[in-house]
């Protein structure tokens, strides 16, 4: 499949798709747009942004086609080889998993308005961008000029791109991998600093990792004027918009927190996935219980990285650990589901406020399960293992030959390395939905921190004095 990308007027927001496909042989083909993206486990319905659609023979004859779902097509080909489709998408949209376009740049998710042939997703693909020629393209797809080439229809979808005259980049190395910054909007970037830290914390993951998946990285940051804070991992990308674009110290934290936690899914998630996700259907929701661990242990680690590689100090680690500490307690300390409830339900209303104590998070209830696990090994084994141990073990079983896990396969794996079955654990923690605070002052007091809940229901999370816990918070934060 190939798609041209082209805008006549970039103040109307609306970008023109042109899809061909070659070598048809059936004599209908059924042509979907995809109804979600990876990372946003929702339906989200991109087809509600195509104005027209249209479908040609290569004499540019229109051919018959009809409507079949709200984002399906069914195009009666008869003998023809090749077809091209032609549609418009309205991109006015600015955060992590949208698209939009100006005269002033283009911000891409190609899986937002590239269509799909049935039957061909693993065939290759090439995506056209007819930009003006100061352009430059920050995408992690491979470049031939102003074309960008996918080996399948799954990478060309997970590779958002960004292009402008105006976008700024610096690249650092750690084993032998490339890793790209590139930043767009009004900013100054302080690139000293950001390729200092950078480099640590992307050290500290592969150093606990082993290996990285890809040769290398991308950074695609999109700062608005306006508060924001949204982040999106991809197989050699992640895509970040943040705001605003003051250049205050508020900002480079959440760059800093972001990136960390979305480069740590280049293994958890977008390699270590769920079974039940392998590989993705575009056309329904892929529900799967075990977001806690792609979500919640990636939130626990995204921090604990900065901290271990010395970007943040203890309080500023504090800092992080009371924010979710406080989002869990304070808004759904009693909420009547559990972690593998609430991750089925992400399709249902997972990224919505929804009802008063049904649901809990699985960034924030699962990063603190994450910690309570992370301590509770570290306790049984004198930190000679941890939740690291059962991470690498899960990149090499199952992310590494790219086969997916189960739920079952990730309590095999913990109960492995714990060395224990854990059974409160999974009761308490995971299929249940037994209040916290009890397992994780449990775990939070060996290392010398405790969680205080006040009257009014808000939590704080206090540092004790004790010359024995603190040793154990050491090797705890400096491993």
């Amino acid at each position: 499949m190939h798609y041209r990308l082209f805008c006549q007027t970039p103040e109307s927001r609306f970008i023109e798709i042109e899809c061909r496909i070659e070598n048809i042989v059936e004599e209908v083909v059924e042509i979907q747009l995809p109804a979600w993206r990876p990372g946003r486990y929702e339906l989200q319905h991109f087809a509600k942004n195509i104005q027209q659609f249209g479908v040609f023979d290569k004499n540019n004859h229109p051919l018959t086609f009809r409507k079949i779902t709200k984002d399906r097509w069914r195009v009666e080909v008869g003998f023809e080889t090749e077809i091209t489709l032609r549609y418009n998408y309205y991109a006015n949209v600015q955060n992590a998993g949208s698209s939009y376009v100006s005269p002033e740049f283009w911000y891409i998710n190609p899986i937002n308005l590239c269509v799909y042939a049935e039957g061909r997703l693993d065939e290759a693909c090439t995506l056209e961008l007819d930009i003006p020629d100061d352009f430059r393209i920050a995408c992690g797809l491979r470049k031939q000029g102003k074309q960008l080439l996918a080996k399948d229809y799954y990478e060309l979808v997970d590779s958002p791109l960004l292009a402008s005259a105006t976008i700024q980049c610096q690249s650092y190395e750690v084993e032998g991998v490339r890793f790209f910054v590139w930043m767009q909007g009004n900013i100054k970037p302080n690139w000293q600093q950001i390729l200092i830290d950078f480099e640590k914390f992307t050290r500290s993951q592969i150093e606990m990792m082993g290996s990285f998946p890809e040769a290398e990285y991308h950074f695609l940051n999109l700062i608005l004027p306006t508060p924001y804070y949204h982040g999106v991992e991809h197989r050699h990308s992640t895509m970040i918009v943040l705001g605003p674009d003051d250049e205050g110290e508020g900002l480079y934290t959440d760059l800093l927190g972001v990136s960390s936690h979305e480069l740590f899914h280049a293994w958890n998630i977008i390699r270590i996935r769920p079974q039940e996700l392998l590989p993705y259907d575009f056309t329904k929701e892929n529900y799967f219980s075990t977001c806690f661990v792609a979500e919640g242990v990636t939130t626990y680690y995204g921090d604990l990285f900065l901290r271990r590689s010395r970007v943040f100090d203890d309080a500023a680690y504090y800092r992080e650990l009371q924010v979710y500490m406080k989002r869990h307690f304070e808004n759904s300390r009693h909420a009547a589901q559990s972690l593998t409830e609430s991750s089925w339900d992400l399709w249902l209303d997972g990224y919505e406020k929804g009802i008063p104590q049904r649901k809990v998070s699985v960034y924030h209830k699962g990063a603190l399960v994450a910690l309570i696990l992370d301590l509770t090994i570290r306790k049984i084994h004198h930190h000679q293992r941890s939740l690291d141990d059962v991470m690498g073990i899960l990149w090499d079983r199952f992310g590494i030959p790219f086969v997916g896990y189960t739920l079952e396969d990730y309590r095999a794996v913990v109960e492995e390395v714990a060395g224990d079955s854990l059974e409160w654990y999974w009761n308490d923690c995971i299929v249940g939905n037994l209040p916290l605070e009890n397992h994780l002052n449990h775990a939070l007091v060996w290392v010398g921190l405790q969680l205080v809940s006040f009257s009014d229901g808000t939590v704080h999370l206090q540092e004790l004095e004790n010359e024995r816990a603190t040793l154990q918070r050491n090797k705890w934060l400096n491993p």
